[in-house]
């Protein structure tokens, strides 16, 4: 298949290419002409496939249902805003439930559904502060071991690649270690820690920091907390939820000219009601939450956030329209920096020879005009 457009994003800019794509793969990038393509794209813009290593879940499902085809469409619907590979992400659950839906994912993972790719599990929760626990169930809050975390990768068939942790209840920084060790991404989140907290979970492998700002120890000039070590450690990754409800638009723009080009991660944290209307009333988990009118999801009787039901697509217009993020460093923060994160940066996350042909083809408006995931077009547009 040969695809063409005008602006093509190589090389951390946009220039006019056609895109040869085989099987499910870039099999080469090579001048623009006037020749017979498969699909002629005009000016639009083509991009790498974005990549979400946060979300609870969409359109009716979250990871903790353990429903196969709900599972299933979700990977279907996501290829709507735009993403080609995602990690369904956990709430805090008993861990009988826990050990569900992590098999439950396993299994659709070993089908290769069609549509957007899982990639990996993140495990947000049980090993969270009691105190900024959010919107977690917190009477299933627990202590972190690395015997019980060993079932849930287990139960995962290996699946989990993230992990959310209150790092100052990681009795001598054992499973930030062990999940080092093992290849696996210590994100400190949901937690009370100090800076030299953080400071030593780093040095013990933590990688990433989970929704900056959101459920963690504030900044302040002489307690700096978890959000303090997000913007000054440079060797963390750290996730922000760029729906402008949960962050104001100028601490994001504070947050990308602290992190830079190559450490920040937009991420959607959407919960299954992403696609419901304002005045709708869902569970998450065992807790009440309704639509507000501007799109966020808040708990009935608590009031505070409980996720958010941003598209990827409009996270991304939100950074350079509202945050005033420049386009190249905003679509970094979605493609290659989760990628990176991943280390799966060698196969996905910009749009190179060789690499999977994960496409986006994004309209001036940043509507989703087609998405192709390993090559398969998902949409149907021409």
């Amino acid at each position: 298949m040969l695809i063409k457009s005008k602006r093509v994003y190589v090389g951390n800019r946009f220039i006019p290419c056609i895109i040869e794509i085989e099987k499910d793969k870039i099999m080469n990038i090579f001048a623009y002409s006037d020749c017979k393509v498969d699909r002629d794209y005009g000016d639009q813009r083509i991009v790498p496939g974005f990549i979400d290593i946060h979300t609870h879940g969409a359109y009716g499902f979250d990871t903790n249902s353990a429903d196969e085809n709900g599972l299933k469409s979700w990977q279907k619907r996501l290829t709507e805003e735009g993403v080609t590979s995602f990690l369904p992400t956990t709430v805090t659950a008993s861990k009988d439930k826990l050990l569900k839906t992590l098999k439950n994912v396993a299994k659709v993972k070993n089908e290769n559904y069609s549509g957007t790719h899982i990639v990996g599990i993140h495990l947000e929760g049980p090993y969270i502060d009691k105190k900024y626990h959010g919107a977690q169930p917190i009477n299933a809050v627990v202590k972190p071991t690395i015997e019980e975390f060993q079932e849930y990768q287990d139960a995962a068939n290996g699946l989990i690649k993230i992990i959310t942790l209150a790092v100052e209840h990681d009795p001598n920084y054992m499973l930030t270690k062990y999940c080092s060790d093992n290849h696996i991404v210590v994100s400190i989140g949901h937690s009370s820690a100090t800076l030299e907290q953080v400071t030593f979970a780093v040095a013990n492998g933590a990688k990433s920091v989970t929704h900056t700002f959101n459920g963690m120890s504030p900044f302040n000039h002489r307690e700096n907390g978890v959000v303090g070590a997000a913007l000054r450690c440079d060797s963390l990754y750290s996730e922000i939820i760029c729906d402008c409800n949960h962050v104001t638009s100028e601490a994001i723009n504070l947050f990308f000219r602290s992190k830079g080009k190559e450490k920040a991660i937009m991420v959607t944290d959407s919960l299954m009601c992403k696609g419901y209307k304002p005045g709708e009333v869902f569970h998450f988990s065992d807790l009440e939450v309704k639509i507000h009118s501007d799109g966020s999801a808040h708990l009935i009787k608590e009031g505070n956030f409980a996720g958010s039901t941003l598209k990827m697509n409009e996270g991304l217009k939100n950074l350079v329209e509202k945050a005033l993020i420049p386009f190249d460093v905003a679509l970094q923060s979605c493609t290659l920096n989760p990628a990176k994160l991943l280390k799966i940066d060698d196969r996905v996350g910009s749009l190179l020879v060789g690499y999977d042909a994960d496409i986006v083809v994004l309209g001036d408006d940043y509507s989703i005009i087609e998405t192709y995931c390993k090559g398969i077009p998902q949409l149907g547009t021409q």
